[in-house]
């Protein structure tokens, strides 16, 4: 079943097409790969999906459902979310609290409501936390939780990231890079909670230079160059494309 689908999508900055009439679908449960060299689009086409940029052309559909004029809070209760390359954190709260705050605008609540201490809000109060606990948990990061965002090593930050997007309750996930910087060991890690998150359910889309690792999680993957599909295949058939040797040789696209 197609959870997500871009048709035709297109996207412009003046005389400049970042991303082509670009066709792709993503199938309900998989971890979908996305690569290309760097400024093929990738990030372009993320923030179309993710609603952070307008489409100057084409569609976004998501379950059946047009959501190209949907804004990227909307997309975000709809079940999409998404990582940045750089890590996104509030950085001097601890990790606890970084997953709280994010709970909480995932949940509406209003924070202000903390100075009241009716027994309602104690009650939501302690229920956020311990899911926020859960979630750090299960980036195995229950024992940094009182460690300031900004003092956690990198490798941590990039899962402390993920973490916070988890508190969207995510239907789609698309990291963007969650690989960038880490050692070879961060990296083997990492794409094992990344197996694991989709083995829970959470259909993943995934940018990752390291091409190691995309092919170890993803069966199938999409390529894309100067802004337009030029493969998508098994990772086997990625490996043999002659497009996709060519893009990361570096000759002339034609």
């Amino acid at each position: 079943m197609k959870l997500l689908e871009t048709i035709g999508v297109t996207k412009q900055f003046g005389k400049l097409v970042a991303v082509d009439a670009l066709d792709m679908s993503v199938e309900t449960g998989e971890i979908r790969g996305l690569i290309g060299p760097n400024g093929s689009g990738k990030s372009t086409l993320f923030n179309l999906i993710s609603g952070f940029y307008g489409a100057t052309k084409g569609k976004v559909i998501w379950q059946g459902q047009d959501i190209t004029k949907k804004s990227p809070d909307r997309r975000t209760k709809m079940g999409i979310t998404r990582t940045f390359q750089a890590n996104v954190l509030f950085q001097e709260q601890t990790a606890l609290q970084n997953v709280i705050i994010a709970c909480h605008l995932h949940l509406g609540t209003n924070l202000w409501q903390q100075f009241l201490r009716s027994p309602g809000t104690v009650v939501k109060e302690k229920a956020i936390e311990k899911r926020a606990l859960g979630l750090l948990e299960s980036m195995d990061m229950a024992d940094k939780a009182d460690i300031i965002a900004n003092d956690l090593p990198h490798g941590y930050q990039r899962r402390l990231g993920i973490a916070i997007a988890l508190a969207t309750e995510p239907k789609l996930l698309m990291l963007d890079e969650p690989g960038a910087g880490l050692n070879t060991t961060e990296s083997v890690d990492l794409m094992v909670r990344v197996r694991k998150l989709n083995e829970a359910g959470i259909t993943i889309l995934l940018v990752e230079h390291n091409m190691r690792s995309i092919m170890s999680v993803c069966r199938k993957i999409t390529v894309i160059n100067f802004g337009e599909k030029i493969a998508e295949g098994t990772p086997e058939e990625i490996t043999q494309n002659p497009l996709v040797i060519e893009a990361y040789l570096g000759h002339r696209h034609n």
